[in-house]
Parts: C-alpha cells; sequence; structure tokens
C-alpha cells in the first residue's frame, strides 16, 4: 500500500496550485465580507428587504416603500433572446435627478481615439517591457477617477468597436465619488492590494488573482479596503462586444472557467442616502461630472442580466496534452470578446497559472511563434512569464502582430536536449495574465513615455547569442547538403533527354532542338554552372 499523507491546508491564495487547497466551503476567499449569487449567463433578482420585488410584473402602478422602476438596457429591444440584456432596479430616487453634467480636470491620462489618424498614439514596432506602473507618492491623494491611465488600444467608442488597455494605481478611496462608463465594459484584474468596490446592484470585494466585470452604464465606487493604502491593477475594456466564455468544443461541458464559479452581488443600499456625490462619467473618452444630491448606491431591489461580476483566477480548471507537443494557448482562455469577424475574436482574456506539464517526447516551453494576435502580459505575483528577468508584478511586456519571440533561458538548452522528462508542476506560486486581440495597438504617450517604466527592447539583442546556428557547422548536415546537389545535378541529367526537341509535327517541325535546349543542353554535355562555376562531368 502507498504512504498515505494528508492534504495540507493552504491559506494563502498566492501559495496555492488550485483554489482547492485553501479547503473553503464557501466560493469566496477567507476575507471577503459579503455574500453573492454565483452562475454565469442567469437572470439574477436580489432585494434588500425581503417583498420588495414585484411579482409577476416589472412596471407596478406603484412599487413597494414609494420606490422607482428604473430600467438599464445593455442590447436593442429587439435583440434574439440569447443576446438580451437589461436589469429592472427599485430605487430610493431616480437616476436622473441630477444638476445637470459640467466638465471635469483629472490627473487620469485617458486615450480613447484609436485611429491612425490621431497623433497622439504611436505605433511600438517591436517587442516592449514595462518595469511596474508607479504608484502615487505618499503625499498625493489619488482615487480610480485621478489614477486610470490608458496603455494602448485600437478603434474607437464612438464607432462602438475596437479595444484599451489600461493600468490603474490609486492610494485613495472615492469619496462621495462614482465612475461610469458609458463607452464599453471594464474587466477589472486586481494586482497589488484589495478593493471593496461598491456598484449600483451590490457590492464586490476585489483581491489580487481575482477579476471583475462591470457593464457599460453602471455606476460604480472603487474604494481601498481596511487593510489596503495602495492599489494597482489592470483594466482591460471593449467596445461593442461584451465578455463571454468561450466555446469548449470537444472539451464537453466543464472545463477552463466554470459558469458556476462566476459570483455576482446582492442589493446593498448605503446607511446615508442623502448627501451630496458626484457622478464621473467617461463617455467618448471624455470625463464629465454630475453633480446630486443623493447616493446612487440606492437599489432597494433589482433583477435582470446586466449585472457586475467577479470571478477567482485560482479556480481556473486548466486542460492540456497528456501525452506529446505543445497545446495551443487558446485552452487558457477565461474570457473571451467577438469581433465582427465570426472567426476571430476582437480579444481574449488568458491565464497562465499553476499546473502540471506533463507531455513526454516534447519540447514543453512554449516554442518560438509569430503570432497574428497582439499580445499584453502582466504578471500579478511571482516571477512571471514576460521576456527578461526584469519583467515583475506590477509591470507589462508586449509583442505586436506577428513579432518573432520566444524564450532564451537555461531552460530552453536544456529543453532542446534528448532527456526522459518526468511529470512536473510549473508556474507554481505565481500568476500571468494574457490579453491577446486581433487587432493591431497603438500605445499613448503615457506608455511609451510618461510612465517613466518602458523599455523599448524588452529584450537585450545579446541573449540571442545562447542560440547558436548549429545547423551550418554540423558535418553530417554539410556532407547531406553536398549530395543533395549531387542527386539534383543526377535527376537533371537523367531528364534532360525528355525535354530535348520540338513538337514532331504541327507550326514548330522546324524547331528541331525545342525550347529547352538552351536550358537543358549542359546537363548532357557536362559543363551546367553551379553558384557561378561551370562544372565539367
Amino acid at each position: 500500500m502507498p504512504e498515505f499523507k494528508e492534504r495540507k491546508l493552504v491559506t494563502d491564495p498566492q501559495k496555492a496550485f488550485h483554489f482547492t487547497d485553501l479547503q473553503r466551503l464557501k466560493p469566496t476567499r477567507e476575507n471577503d465580507p459579503y455574500e453573492y449569487q454565483a452562475g454565469w449567463g442567469n437572470r439574477h433578482q436580489s432585494e434588500v428587504i425581503p417583498g420588495t420585488l414585484p411579482v409577476a410584473q416589472n412596471n407596478p402602478q406603484e412599487v413597494r416603500f414609494g420606490l422607482y422602476t428604473e430600467g438599464i438596457t445593455y442590447s436593442a429591444f429587439t435583440a434574439p433572446r440569447h443576446s438580451n440584456f437589461s436589469t429592472y432596479m427599485y430605487r430610493v430616487r431616480p437616476a436622473a435627478a441630477h444638476k445637470g453634467y459640467v466638465k471635469i480636470e483629472s490627473k487620469s491620462n485617458i486615450e480613447n481615439c484609436f485611429l491612425s489618424i490621431n497623433p497622439k498614439v504611436a505605433t511600438l514596432p517591436e517587442q516592449a517591457e514595462w518595469h511596474p506602473f508607479p504608484l502615487p507618492k505618499d503625499e498625493e491623494k489619488i482615487d480610480f477617477a485621478d489614477g486610470l491611465h490608458t496603455l494602448a488600444g485600437s478603434g474607437d467608442p464612438n464607432i462602438r468597436e475596437g479595444i484599451a488597455l489600461y493600468v490603474y494605481m490609486i492610494n485613495s478611496s472615492m469619496d462621495r465619488r462614482a465612475f461610469c462608463n458609458t463607452d464599453g465594459d471594464f474587466l477589472i484584474t486586481a494586482q497589488l492590494g484589495n478593493l471593496d468596490i461598491k456598484t449600483e446592484m451590490g457590492k464586490i470585494f476585489l483581491q489580487p488573482g481575482e477579476i471583475c466585470v462591470i457593464q457599460r452604464g453602471i455606476r460604480f465606487c472603487m474604494n481601498l479596503a481596511p487593510d489596503t493604502k495602495v492599489a494597482r491593477g489592470y483594466i482591460t475594456e471593449v467596445w461593442g462586444s461584451m465578455w463571454e466564455l468561450p466555446d469548449l468544443g470537444p472539451l464537453g461541458g466543464h472545463g477552463l472557467a466554470n459558469p458556476r464559479d462566476f459570483l455576482y452581488p446582492v442589493a446593498a443600499i448605503d446607511d446615508d442616502l442623502h448627501v451630496d456625490w458626484q457622478i464621473i462619467n467617461k463617455t467618448n473618452g471624455q470625463l464629465v461630472t454630475i453633480q446630486q444630491d443623493h447616493s446612487p448606491f440606492d437599489l432597494v431591489a433589482w433583477h435582470g442580466n446586466v449585472v457586475p461580476y467577479k470571478y477567482d483566477l485560482t479556480k481556473f480548471s486548466s486542460q492540456n496534452s497528456t501525452s506529446i507537443d505543445h497545446t495551443d494557448p487558446s485552452v487558457f482562455c477565461v474570457l473571451t470578446a467577438k469581433s465582427r469577424d465570426p472567426v476571430t475574436p476582437l480579444a481574449d482574456f488568458l491565464w497562465f497559472g499553476p499546473r502540471w506539464d506533463v507531455a513526454t517526447n516534447t519540447f514543453r516551453l512554449p516554442y518560438f511563434h509569430r503570432n497574428s494576435a497582439s499580445e499584453f502580459l502582466a504578471c500579478l505575483y511571482g516571477q512571471g512569464l514576460g521576456r527578461s528577468d526584469e519583467f515583475l508584478p506590477g509591470g507589462g511586456s508586449f509583442e505586436g502582430c506577428h513579432t518573432p519571440h520566444g524564450g532564451f533561458h537555461e531552460g530552453y538548452q536544456h529543453g532542446m536536449r534528448i532527456h526522459e522528462a518526468q511529470p512536473e508542476k510549473i508556474l507554481t506560486d505565481q500568476l500571468t495574465i494574457m490579453v491577446e486581440s486581433s487587432r493591431l495597438f497603438l500605445w499613448t504617450e503615457y506608455a511609451r513615455v510618461g510612465c517613466g517604466t518602458i523599455s523599448t527592447h524588452g529584450t537585450d539583442y545579446k541573449v540571442w547569442d545562447a542560440l547558436p546556428d548549429r545547423f551550418s557547422t554540423n558535418p553530417k548536415a554539410k556532407e547531406l547538403l553536398a549530395r543533395l546537389k549531387e542527386d539534383k545535378i543526377a535527376e537533371k541529367k537523367r531528364l534532360a533527354p525528355y525535354y530535348i526537341g520540338g513538337f514532331s509535327h504541327g507550326a514548330n517541325t522546324s524547331m528541331t532542338e525545342g525550347v529547352h535546349s538552351k536550358e537543358l543542353k549542359p546537363y548532357l554535355n557536362g559543363t551546367h554552372e553551379t553558384n557561378g562555376t561551370v562544372n565539367g562531368s
């Protein structure tokens, strides 16, 4: 009988091979204070006071407690059922009750016009790498509305098509300020610091290694958790599309990011509903603000399928080859956003975390490649998967469309040698994400200069000296190449007589040697040229 070893309890999610190592009986981490509803794609419903939701109708003549009915639509009214999205809200005051829109000054660097005619954005033609993006100084007070910076993108929200990448660095909660993005959907990835996100539908606690999606038009307030003084993370915004679960194909009905692991908030309202609030709207990449004398977080009840949600990346059920070869990275797709091209996504959000590597007789590391997609990688914690040792948590790495890339460290040298490879756990205690897009990215001035952490080479060119040309110096290869040349000449000699001579009848009977004689006669008399020299037989 094999020795029985009791499974060890892991308490730090960043040290867990998988969420199940935490041995939790609830679907959340230990320090998450909130309750959630589970299940991707459901029409959820929630109420602060039981009995508040109208029964069997959406817009009753009188809502309980004198609440106001308000609807938010995400799709066209007549969209097919599978793509029809809306939520009914029952709130203390209508969102329309405000004092008008005014422009606002912000310390953020937001750019949303990623068209080639915009002089503010430019191409990065080669690999690039960013050291960790700079955190706010202690003497500054930077909340989400002031700490959001666009890195890159493609398209424009005005034409409802495209994508944008951001980083956020904050050291302050939003003090009676809320944010509303009317351009697209935010996919927020926490890298440093815990976030307490208040949304109209309820509260979400977000930690490094978790993601949250907030759909366009939904108001939210991003606050620092009590144990957090500074926070940093990444945001991927899509325009004219939405984040969806990828199809699983032959995997069947389960695997990758499972639907039951997506968590949705329950209804919650502010304790003080009658104080001044500022709502900051992003529209066409421009910030304006609304002043109002009541809290936007006053939904006593709601039901629908336009609801923010979160997902713990440590729950990802990874799939890979159990025999040979290197499976395409599409098997690490958490969420995807469709494009107008039915066979090519606008963006894929990928997970690279702890897993078993078991392929035999196989070079297991990623082979050198030139992908048709643009790739932006970010390390959330651990060592990361960047192009150099300087790819650290909080930074970034980029390879543009068809930019050659691959590894160069000692592991590549070892992996190329024939040896008996044993199953092994890889990428333990680390987590890296990648945004892969079919679009060509244009980069903002903040990403190229302003952040102050970019290395436009990404990789020191000298590292490739560790991967020399072994083919040209291989004696056997030289011998076989010479033989191939001889064989080709011999084959030409063998075939030459068949093509010498003209047609036996018709218009070309006078052309006795035919049109190929000049080309093939040298092979018959042994005076053919090879590499500029005349060879005799």
